[in-house]
């Protein structure tokens, strides 16, 4: 007997007697489904057009249908709807709603094969699928099981069949069917519990109610009306409620694991009977067909039939033989010439024929046997890149097929080119094509017979297999496999000679070819072949076929049995008496069992015997697996039906459902094993070893009758074919034989029974659980209404995200449905989907209809769509991500360690071997050098030093947009226009001492003029970026808010700006009426100020640097004349500037290092400043670059906005750069100025790009600076190396763990390792300047390993504004350490590495990285994040992602991206954002924004704006193209 599993916790195993009823897989007999109580004869509709319009609605694809099931899809989601969870809309632009006109669709095919279809029922398709089958009927139809219960089932009750409105007859009698399943299951069970020991009494089991009132509120829900947040709000569409509403539905809690399964210790070995004498069957196919041929010519082998159903041709045994003698005379002979044959014995040729032409296949596949040719039937490739047919072509490539033979109609509408050759399909072998009709081949010599050979171990055929990656694999089987598997489907089947079998399947492999093309020859029967276009116009025509010709046999598919009661009417002559075997070739298909029963209700009457239905279970590796067939003694076993709880499936164990009544999967046995096979069932993973009873697994079979190998496939073929399975019998190891895998998932249950519960290419496991493909469908297909997506057009598949497999749901949407329907069926979906399978569904995408890739038989092409949603490339027009809820193996949160003491650091830090993290530049104090200018304590006096020692050098040329000289100025001319600058001061505007002054001028000589002009009069100048003429509303602000927190008592500008700032734009921006008076400096008076004005302490303040930060803090330095001294000191040194140099500066002139070095450097050393606006780029990108090259420039600064310009705009002008004599060989260094960790990516493209033009690789390199401290590194090349100067060390890259940086912690790993980032040294630090790393909350000093805030000593500036946040910045003292020294701090986090590099003086050198800045970094789950690095990751997941920006709202985080493509495109972003930033961050986006180019804000510096970009989302000002929120 069979060991029967037991529900969890009792360990007492119940050993089955000779009575079946007691195993919970109940046998039902055949007069039990048909449950005699009254039965009602159907009702029919009367009209025709009434069966017209029900034979066009495919709302039902039966494949899938349960009506127990649909019920409860219904419960579980009337739970939900107590739960009230809430999901926010997408906000979408109305360009991207509006749908194409409803004549503009053709709706997709719904005469579907098993998950992949045929074409279309009915053409155009185009009425409403859910006309006939009343939805309204089923749904009403709730399913109220009692607590105590064991099943689901109905005690007693036959209900009317058409009641309700909505019900018509077919709908009725399914609706019963159904329902007396449940009624006899529930009976069954009652059996069973009265019958074992140690039950409690029965329980009773509730019947149907017709509770109309609970289930229409459930197809309610998630209307409008109930779209709120957890609170109960009602939602709005703007953008700060949505997120709201997201975070409330976020805290609901996540399910508890399930617990463990009691596993039983049993294991099992099945053994088929004894293989029937073989004595009356012929050594091999092809002497049956010589011997059918020759004896009874007259017979008929096949009947083919038009589109129309009119018989078009019968082919008989003679036919059959002499066409196929002649196929493989002319196949040896005839192609090629006599020397170089095309074809010898043993080579592969492709067989290509459409489907409905069987008796062309027929012919040519015996013509290759005979002709001992290896064919390779394949489908008929529709066009040049359809999906499948590339992977087909490898597939022949691979077998080494150079000839396609095919019949005249499919040749003549193969693709063509103009020439009239058939053009080469993608990813095809060359391949030359023959017609193999009887008139385009010679007739073979009258002597010439092919030679007839028992079965060998030679290759017979080779079936093409579609793997779930979408890989196509050749299974080869042998004549011995072939003769042997017809052998054994003859006893199975119990066929006999003459015998006719109607055959509605792909006759090109599997179960088709096996029974309607082999095993039919073998027995000489007469076969009838429906093809697709029949079934399409009329899905009866195979029931009409066999009444026709009172066939004994008909092979079919669940759908095709599923469209013939769909469109079944009361025809009189229907008698179905005479099939004695209705093969179901899907009927390891759980959800077949349905169609089945359904059949089987309605055609009882039109003499259908029960036991006739036959579901069978094969593979292209095993063939057939197991078939319900008759038994030897001419009885049937009773069919098995097992009411398994799918929550234990998806454990891989086996327990009837007990407590949880909605999420069931009632299987149907598919008889017992083949003849003269052994079969086990092993663990789908790892090495293979028997399952125990109760454990479900991979069916395995050891036969003679499977396939061979996959072809040229060794590997593969020995984890497939060659499978030794340790099996123990009576103790003792049987012998070893190899196993072949099925790919079927199942059990062998009571009595020898099998059982499929899926395939092994539908599993996707989720954290450790299994789920089905199949199963998801189903229970998507049973949510009400299903108004919005085509059945049968569901895709369910699984992606691996932050290693685990995550489930994918893509369906095609209908034309007419609007967003409101299809979000609420979508949400709707997913709380099914998690109610029955306790699964989240990670996104469910609805696409337009007919734009799923589809098969040649026309159902979706499951590896292609697979593909294109992970390339981004599916453009679907509703997605909804559900990260929060499915993934739940994120890392832990990090905890926050609270504070250590001082001691214990620096003991730590010694005890570990590590020094303090500190480092400095050289000491200016120190270094000896003819430096004129030191003697003077104010730039003031260096200049007019300088005017009158030097006074016709010059200091500065300013370019315009063609490179020619727009303005200079010599050492006397500046200081002579200074002069009268400072003369207007004290005469126009009566200014003292010390008042400040906003300079609003354009990059340019004139800012360098005013600025001197106003240390003479003894003014403070604060340099200001004036207002932008076509965008003054936002620029406008800004420079007033400087104006007013400056305090300035004058504004100086010249005419074109103060004209700009009275102008009506302006005036409706801002109050002109505060302005301070505004002085245009355009006329300078003639006359010189009486006295120049000398500051009596070298302390105070020489001019405010003041800045915008990138999260939009205002911040003033006041920078005082030592300190503004001493710094140009630094610089003049670290860059070696003397007079006779000339430097190229292109960068904004307003703040900061790019300020010092347009205004300061030049007056303090003497240098010519080459100065190049970078606005003028944008007209003119080579501007720059050209320049350098003309004046020969050693040293050029720049910032990264420029750099990205050139490497954009003249990235393919390098070429013309080259002829117009553009020369970067002499340029020593090139320095990007900026306030950010360097962008490695940028400069290396950069330095690449320009190679040609001659620029060194080492040449370019970084700086930083931060408001606090202007620069505190720069990297300068040293012209000679023995030169005291700077000579130093290149720049280093080191790479760093990103992991380890979210915890502060600085790992360096090697380069290529996961997870890691490149850090580039950001220079090399200045002279004077001391850094130490210091924790930013606790202020502590840290080790090296550390990442830290960054602390510089040379604390010379102080901050404009409020005083706490100044002492804070600029007076911090070490909480410990070095207390004394007072430092000041930059806001950027950063780490200090000594270097194994020596300086000039033989010191090691110490590298400084920059990391990111504090303000910006974002603290989530605990670890802090560094924007720019999610935004790298975004940006290179998709190529039309130009920029990106990141930040945080309320503990979500939100990606803007930036579009550069069709609005279409934009909901394909939304998965590839989520699935990267998981992948390589471990965080949940919460929110992903698409938007147009240009509209994340980036400041002059190249800085993304975050802040500003945060601001205008929650203020609804973005215009996105599409916002989505993850749930």
């Amino acid at each position: 007997g069979a060991y029967l599993p037991q529900s969890p916790g009792r360990t007492c195993s119940v050993i089955v007697g000779p009575n079946p009823s007691c195993s919970v897989f109940c046998p039902v007999s055949g007069s039990e489904v048909a449950v005699g109580q009254e039965r009602k004869t159907p009702v029919t509709p009367s009209s025709s057009s009434r069966y017209n319009r029900r034979r066009l609605s495919g709302s039902r694809d039966e494949r899938y249908r349960s009506d127990v099931h649909t019920e409860a899809v219904q419960a579980a989601l009337a739970k939900h709807k107590e739960r009230k969870m809430a999901v926010p809309m997408p906000s979408k632009r109305r360009s991207l709603v509006v749908q194409t006109s409803m004549d503009a669709y053709t709706p997709p095919g719904n005469y579907e094969e098993n998950s992949v279809g045929e074409g279309g029922v009915g053409g155009d398709g185009t009425s409403s699928l859910e006309d006939s089958l009343g939805t309204e009927h089923w749904a009403n139809r709730g399913l109220h099981p009692a607590s105590s219960s064991t099943t689901t089932g109905s005690s007693a009750s036959s209900s009317s069949s058409s009641r309700g409105s909505g019900g018509s007859g077919a709908v009725g009698r399914l609706a019963d069917v159904l329902q007396q399943h449940a009624h006899v299951a529930a009976h069954l069970h009652r059996q069973r519990l009265h019958r074992t020991e140690n039950h409690s009494a029965p329980p009773d089991v509730t019947g149907y109610t017709n509770n109309s009132s609970s289930s229409s509120d459930g197809t309610q829900y998630g209307n409008a009306e109930l779209m709120e947040t957890g609170d109960g709000v009602p939602v709005s569409s703007r953008v700060s409620a949505k997120i709201q509403q997201l975070v409330n539905t976020l805290k609901r809690p996540k399910r508890p694991p399930l617990r463990e399964f009691f596993v039983d210790d049993f294991e099992e070995l099945l053994e088929g009977r004894a293989a029937g004498g073989g004595d009356q069957l012929a050594p091999s196919l092809e002497a049956a067909l010589q011997r059918w041929g020759t004896i009874s010519p007259k017979a008929p082998c096949l009947s083919t039939m038009d589109s129309n159903g009119k018989p078009l041709y019968v082919l008989t045994y003679g036919k059959l033989w002499s066409r196929s003698v002649k196929v493989a005379y002319n196949l040896l002979h005839k192609l090629g010439s006599k020397q170089e044959p095309l074809v010898r014995p043993g080579d592969r040729v492709a067989l290509v024929y459409p489907n409905n032409d069987p008796s062309a296949f027929i012919t040519a596949f015996y013509g290759c046997l005979l002709a001992e040719v290896v064919p390779v039937p394949i489908e008929v490739p529709l066009s040049r890149k359809d999906a499948g047919s590339q992977q087909i072509g490898f597939l022949l490539g691979s077998c080494g097929v150079t000839v396609a033979l095919t019949s005249d109609a499919c040749h003549k509408g193969l693709p063509k080119s103009p020439t009239g050759e058939i053009q080469q399909f993608k990813g095809w072998p060359k391949v030359l094509w023959f017609v193999t009709e009887s008139k385009h081949f010679s007739k073979p010599p009258r002597d010439w017979f092919p030679l007839i050979k028992d079965a060998t171990q030679d290759t017979a055929y080779i079936e093409y297999k579609t793997c779930k990656d979408g890989s196509v694999l050749g299974v080869t089987v042998t004549r011995v496999a072939m003769l042997a598997h017809c052998q054994a489907l003859t006893q199975c089947c119990s066929y006999t000679e003459a015998e006719t079998i109607v055959n509605v399947l792909d006759f090109k492999k599997e179960v088709g070819l096996w029974h309607a093309v082999l095993t039919s020859v073998m027995n000489m029967m007469h076969v009838i072949s429906i093809p697709y276009a029949l079934m399409k116009v009329n899905p009866l025509s195979w029931i009409q076929k066999v009444c026709l010709y009172k066939a004994k046999v008909a092979c079919v598919k669940s759908r095709d049995m599923h469209w013939a009661l769909v469109a079944h009417r009361d025809q009189r002559d229907i008698n179905l008496s005479s099939l004695r075997m209705l093969l179901v070739a899907d009927g390891s298909n759980p959800w077949s069992i349905s169609s089945c029963d359904a059949f089987l209700n309605v055609f009882q009457t039109k003499g259908l015997r029960s036991e006739v239905i036959c579901p069978c279970a094969s593979s292209p590796e095993a063939l057939t697996v197991a078939i319900r067939a008759g038994t030897d003694d001419g009885g049937q076993h009773p069919p098995g039906r097992g009411v398994l709880s799918m929550s234990g499936l998806s454990h891989g164990v086996i327990r009837v459902d007990s407590e949880e009544k909605l999420s069931v999967l009632t299987l149907q046995d598919v008889g017992f094993v083949m003849p003269g096979a052994l079969m086990c069932v092993v663990r789908p993973e790892g090495p293979p070893q028997l399952c125990r009873t109760d454990e479900i697994g991979e069916i395995c079979v050891c036969t003679a009758a499977t396939g061979s190998s996959y072809y040229g496939l060794s590997g593969m073929t020995k984890n497939t074919f060659e499978v030794s399975v340790p099996v123990v019998q009576r103790g003792l190891p049987v012998s070893e034989v190899p196993f072949t895998r099925t790919g079927l998932l199942g059990f062998i249950g009571p009595v020898g029974l099998i059982f499929v519960a899926g395939k092994m290419d539908g599993l996707m496991v989720v954290g450790t659980r299994r789920h089905n493909a199949d199963d998801i469908v189903a229970t998507a297909l049973a949510v009400e209404p299903m108004k919005f997506v085509y059945r049968g057009r569901i895709a369910v598949f699984s992606i691996t995200v932050l290693h685990d497999e995550r489930i994918v749901v893509v369906a095609e949407q209908r034309p007419d449905s609007t967003e409101e329907d299809s979000f609420q069926w979508m949400s709707r979906v997913l709380q099914a989907i998690d109610g029955i399978h306790q699964v989240g569904v990670y996104c469910l995408a609805l696409v337009p209809s007919n734009t799923l890739p589809k098969t040649p038989l026309g159902g979706i092409h499951l590896s292609e769509t697979k593909q294109l949603f992970l390339e981004g490339a599916l453009h679907p027009c509703n997605v909804l991500m559900c990260p929060h809820t499915c993934v739940t193996n994120l890392p832990k949160p990090r905890q926050k360690q609270p504070e250590i003491g001082p001691a214990s650091v620096m003991v730590g830090n010694l005890v570990s071997g590590k020094r303090i993290a500190q480092a400095s530049g050289r000491d200016l104090t120190q270094m000896e050098d003819n430096d004129q200018a030191r003697k003077f304590l104010f730039l003031s006096e260096v200049l007019q030093w300088r005017a009158q020692t030097t006074p016709d050098h010059v200091l500065y040329t300013l370019l315009n947009s063609r490179g020619a000289i727009a303005s200079s100025l010599t050492c006397v001319q500046l200081h002579k226009r200074a002069e009268k600058i400072a003369a207007i001061l004290s005469e126009r505007a009566h200014l003292q001492d010390g008042d400040h002054v906003a300079l609003v001028y354009p990059p340019g000589v004139d800012l360098v003029v005013a600025f001197y002009g106003c240390l003479y009069a003894g003014c403070v100048p604060i340099t200001v970026r004036p207002p932008h003429p076509q965008n003054i509303t936002t620029t406008l602000p800004t420079v007033k808010m400087i104006v007013e927190v400056s305090r300035s008592v004058c504004v100086m500008t010249t005419q074109v700006i103060s004209k700009l700032l009275r102008s009506k734009e302006a005036t409706a921006t801002v109050d002109v009426r505060t302005w301070p008076p505004v002085i245009d400096t355009d006329d300078l008076p003639k006359k010189k100020p009486p006295l120049l004005h000398k500051p009596l302490n070298p302390d105070t303040m020489a001019y405010l640097d003041f800045s915008v930060s990138t999260t939009g803090m205002l911040a003033g330095v006041k920078m005082s004349h030592s300190a503004t001294s001493a710094f140009c000191r630094s610089i003049k040194l670290q860059c070696e500037l003397y007079p006779s140099r000339e430097v190229a500066i292109c960068l904004d002139p307003y703040c900061g290092l790019g300020f010092v070095l347009w205004c300061l450097c030049s007056v303090y050393s003497g240098h010519q400043s080459i100065l190049i606006p970078p606005s003028e780029l944008e007209l003119n990108p080579a501007l720059w670059l050209s320049a350098v090259s003309q004046y020969k420039v050693r040293d050029t600064f720049c910032s990264y906005s420029v750099m990205e310009l050139c490497t954009k705009g003249l990235g393919l002008q390098t070429d013309s750069l080259k002829s117009r004599g553009v020369d970067l060989s002499r340029v020593r260094t090139c320095v990007v100025v900026a306030e950010e960790r360097p962008r490695i990516a940028l400069t290396q493209s950069f330095s690449k790009l320009f190679k040609d033009l001659g620029l060194h690789t080492r040449a370019v390199s970084t700086s930083f600076g931060c408001r606090v401290n202007l620069a505190i590194c720069l990297q300068v090349r040293s012209s000679c190396t023995d030169h005291s100067g700077t000579s130093g060390p290149d720049p280093t890259t080191v790479f760093v763990d990103m992991r380890a940086l979210r915890h502060d912690r600085v790992r360096l790993v090697e380069r290529g390792s996961p997870h890691s980032l490149s850090v580039m040294e950001s220079g090399k630090i200045l002279p004077g300047v001391r850094i130490i790393i210091a924790n930013p909350e606790t202020k502590g000093p840290m080790g090296e390993s550390h990442l830290g805030e960054r602390h510089n000593a040379s604390g010379y500036f102080t901050v404009y504004g409020d005083e706490a946040l100044q002492s804070d910045h600029f007076s911090s003292r070490l909480s410990f350490g070095d207390t004394q020294t007072v430092w000041a701090r930059t806001g950027y986090l950063g780490f200090l590495r000594r270097t194994e590099l020596t300086d000039a003086n033989g010191e090691r050198h110490d590298a400084l990285y920059v990391v990111g800045a504090l303000e910006e970094a974002m603290e989530l789950r605990g670890m802090r994040y560094h924007p720019i690095d999610i935004e790298t990751s975004v940006i290179r997941t998709h190529k039309s992602i130009t920029e990106c920006a990141v930040f945080t709202w309320t503990n979500l985080l939100v990606v803007v991206v930036e579009l550069d493509g069709s609005e279409h495109e934009a909901l394909d972003l939304v998965p590839m954002v989520t699935n990267v930033v998981l992948e390589e961050h471990y965080l949940i986006v919460g929110v992903v924004v698409v938007v147009d180019i240009g509209v994340i804000p980036i400041n002059s510096r190249g800085e993304k704006q975050r802040m500003h970009l945060r601001d205008g989302f929650l203020a609804d000002q973005l215009d996105p193209i599409y916002v989505a929120y993850n749930m």
